[in-house]
């Protein structure tokens, strides 16, 4: 067991020029915990997790591992995946990470042993003698995720470490991050893949032009959102949805992915004069509680706060760089 730092980013805010970058940005990310953080392209993930591997200086705000400043010494003990591939590409497999373990300080004979034994675990073994610029791009995501464990740290960062991996490299990526967290490492991951950040994540963070916009569970997350129904009633010569006007402040929402209507009801609504309302309309096929997938949260989220600032105009410290 690795045992239990916890990873701490309190208002952290940086500039490019005059351009706000992060805004306050405050998350923790706690011992064995998976934590994906999800924004749009230039939302602020990339620099937020540069200024964690200390390449950025903060503008303001502090980053603290277990109490305490995040140090030079504690940040060599980070494994990091970039969006940018930092590998050498003209540098054997093998040789590349063991020269890796070597810069983090591990002896010899643990860098190969620890180099084989990631070769081994990410399916590589016959491509460890190649250069890496050889390589597929799936298999040099598999040489840069091990780049990120071969020195055994006791926090991980990555920035979309799925991106261009088939669903088996996926698995066998989303099985290793489970082992890391289970051994008590904090797991900080980027990624637009929502299903899978959804699947995988303990929690989430949502960031929209450097601000924290909601952060919890996944089911936390979901069950803040309104009232929502998976209705689907066979309505002869009627449009769909007319059945509703009966039923006070409830109103269509669009679809489910299985076609069902979704109305929203209010909260002082009772689910009973919906359902009575669709069975007067004609026979119903379908009546649940409909919980948000990730990806509608994350709509449902975004959206309001890009309409919010198209309202209030352009303004020179927001960007989405």
């Amino acid at each position: 067991m690795h045992g239990g730092g916890s990873l701490v980013l309190d208002r952290l805010t940086r500039y490019y020029k005059r351009v706000r970058a992060l805004d306050q940005l405050s998350m923790s990310v706690g011992p064995g915990e998976l934590f994906g953080f999800v924004g749009g392209n230039g939302a602020g993930k990339t620099t937020a997790m540069r200024i964690v591997l200390g390449v950025l200086a903060a503008d303001g705000g502090t980053v603290s591992w277990h109490g305490r400043p995040l140090d030079l010494p504690m940040r060599r003990r980070i494994g990091y995946m970039p969006e940018e591939r930092g590998l050498y590409p003209k540098m054997g497999v093998r040789e590349q990470l063991i020269h890796l373990a070597r810069l983090h300080g591990i002896d010899p004979v643990g860098a190969r042993r620890r180099s084989d034994h990631w070769i081994e675990r990410f399916g590589i073994a016959d491509r460890a003698k190649d250069e890496v610029s050889n390589l597929s791009l799936g298999n040099q995501q598999r040489v840069q995720l091990a780049a990120a464990l071969v020195h055994d740290p006791v926090l991980l960062v990555l920035d979309e470490p799925f991106s261009g991996l088939d669903p088996e490299a996926v698995d066998m990526m989303s099985g290793v991050l489970r082992e890391r967290a289970a051994e008590g490492v904090p797991v900080l991951f980027s990624s637009h893949q929502l299903e899978l950040v959804e699947r995988l994540c303990d929690r989430v963070g949502i960031i929209k032009e450097g601000a924290l916009i909601a952060e919890g569970s996944v089911d936390g997350l979901r069950d803040r959102g309104p009232r929502r129904y998976a209705v689907r009633v066979d309505a002869d010569g009627a449009a769909e949805g007319d059945w509703l006007s009966g039923v006070t402040g409830a109103r269509t929402a669009g679809t489910d992915d299985d076609g069902a209507l979704l109305v929203e009801l209010p909260d002082n609504a009772d689910d009973q004069d919906l359902l009575h309302a669709a069975l007067s309309a004609g026979p119903v096929r379908a009546f649940a509680p409909h919980r948000p997938r990730l990806a509608e949260l994350y709509r449902e989220t975004v959206e309001p706060a890009r309409d919010a600032a198209e309202a209030e105009g352009p303004t020179p410290e927001r960007s989405t760089v």
